[in-house]
């Protein structure tokens, strides 16, 4: 009986409660537990299994250079000036709800770019669609698309229209073309 019902929830892609199913099956302890206990405990499993793929795809599909930035390592050292108020409140993607923009600005080797990375991995967090990409592959993207007669262009430009949060790294440290 129990091999069915495991094999019954790995068809219906509830492999977390699956895996937790036959933790609990072979684990005296859990049996103490009455019904309602244990299949809360197999509900919470699968949630957080789900839950944290969804957060791990999103965070793959921005494309971050570092995926591990986080606001909560963010170092609030005097030279910085960075108002960690304020930097929290950002974290809690308000501006993103708003339409705003955020623009981040500082000397090369500041912190932008981990900075910029821990706002969208904090966005992620939260379910949105992130996408990182630097502004001269950007370019150079949409440059390729357009010369394509394929309608790659309005395809690319639909990928990036889909995204809640557009992370546009190393804006404009080189020159545009007119185009």
């Amino acid at each position: 009986m129990n091999e069915q019902t495991i094999a019954k929830l790995i068809e219906m892609k509830m492999n977390g409660m699956a895996e937790a199913y036959e933790e609990q099956s072979s684990n005296r302890d859990f049996q103490r537990m009455d019904f309602d206990e244990r299949l809360a405990l197999l509900v919470d499993f699968e949630h957080s299994r789900r839950k944290n793929g969804k957060l791990h795809r999103l965070i793959q599909a921005a494309s971050f250079i570092n995926s591990n930035a986080c606001i909560e390592d963010i170092e609030y050292h005097a030279d910085r000036r960075l108002n960690k108020e304020q930097i929290l409140r950002l974290a809690s993607g308000t501006y993103i709800l708003d339409g705003h923009n955020l623009i981040l600005k500082g000397p090369t080797g500041s912190g932008k770019t981990y900075l910029a990375t821990a706002f969208g991995v904090s966005a992620c967090r939260q379910s949105f669609k992130v996408r990182y990409i630097r502004l001269p592959e950007l370019l150079d993207e949409l440059t390729l698309a357009k010369l394509a007669a394929d309608g790659s262009y309005r395809r690319l430009l639909k990928k990036y229209t889909k995204v809640d949060l557009l992370i546009l790294d190393e804006w404009l440290l080189t020159d545009l073309t007119t185009d």
